[in-house]
């Protein structure tokens, strides 16, 4: 019973917090270690419910994920693969190249800590900056700002940065709306999060048995029921308050679970 429940916070944490920019990686870990799930065994959970925030974006966004298979590139075809390519690219090759340092020396609880409060600085000064908007809707975004915002999707392969925050701020510096940024932030990650979590489901695989298939399908489902509940909530959001309130509330959880494990 322990572990379902544990499965169904975890689950909650990730539906929660995967599009929102508060790394959810980083309330993961540090949940973790609250509940003592940690180890082999719960790293390859975690992989696994990531799949289920990554579905509810599939489901939310389905007609716009419908219209990329068009393959249309001209500059008048709103946003396309090329967009999503080039946003893509940056995080991706540094992902392949680095994935095992990454994993072996940044998983853990003060490199989190480090990156929350790293990252929300980045969001402070992106809410901050004076630009000039010039991609008000999703379909506005160019190429360069798609590019551009990959190069910030970099800094998410530190846990505790955020993936969202990263690209929302990159989004916003280089003259898209607040909105925009995020919609793109979301669309983009789904093959990024699909890709990379099957490479690591690929290496945990042996972590992966029937017994644990309650625990892993109970998390998987938890986080999908609260990500579209989240994904929906966050657009919203970004209509009405500054990305710098979810930078407060990083400082705030970095210094409470400084204080708690430390």
């Amino acid at each position: 019973m322990g572990d379902l429940i544990n499965a169904i916070i975890m689950g909650i944490v990730e539906g929660l917090t995967e599009f929102l920019p508060v790394s959810s990686t980083g309330h993961l870990i540090l949940t973790g270690e609250l509940l003592s799930f940690t180890g082999d065994r719960a790293k390859t959970f975690e992989v696994v419910i990531q799949f289920g925030a990554v579905l509810a974006v599939l489901v939310l966004y389905r007609k716009r994920f419908a219209s990329l298979l068009n393959f249309k590139l001209g500059k008048d075809s709103g946003l396309n693969v090329l967009h999503i390519f080039l946003a893509m690219l940056p995080a991706g090759v540094v992902a392949v190249l680095l994935h095992g340092v990454i994993k072996h020396y940044l998983f853990g609880p003060q490199t989190v800590l480090i990156g929350l409060v790293a990252g929300g600085v980045l969001m402070i000064i992106a809410d901050r900056v004076k630009r000039r908007i010039v991609s008000e809707e999703l379909d506005d975004i160019t190429y360069k700002q798609a590019f551009a915002v990959g190069c910030f999707q970099m800094l998410a392969l530190w846990p505790g940065f955020s993936r969202s925050g990263s690209t929302i701020s990159g989004g916003m510096l280089f003259g898209t709306s607040q909105k925009a940024a995020a919609e793109f932030t979301f669309i983009v990650s789904v093959p990024i999060m699909a890709g990379a979590s099957g490479v690591d489901l690929l290496k945990s695989r042996e972590f992966l048995t029937v017994a644990d298939l309650p625990l892993f399908l109970i998390g998987l489902c938890a986080a999908f029921i609260v990500a579209m509940i989240a994904v929906v909530t966050f657009i919203n959001l970004m209509k009405k308050i500054k990305l710098s309130w979810f930078a407060y509330y990083r400082f705030a959880l970095a210094a409470l679970f400084y204080f708690i494990i430390f």
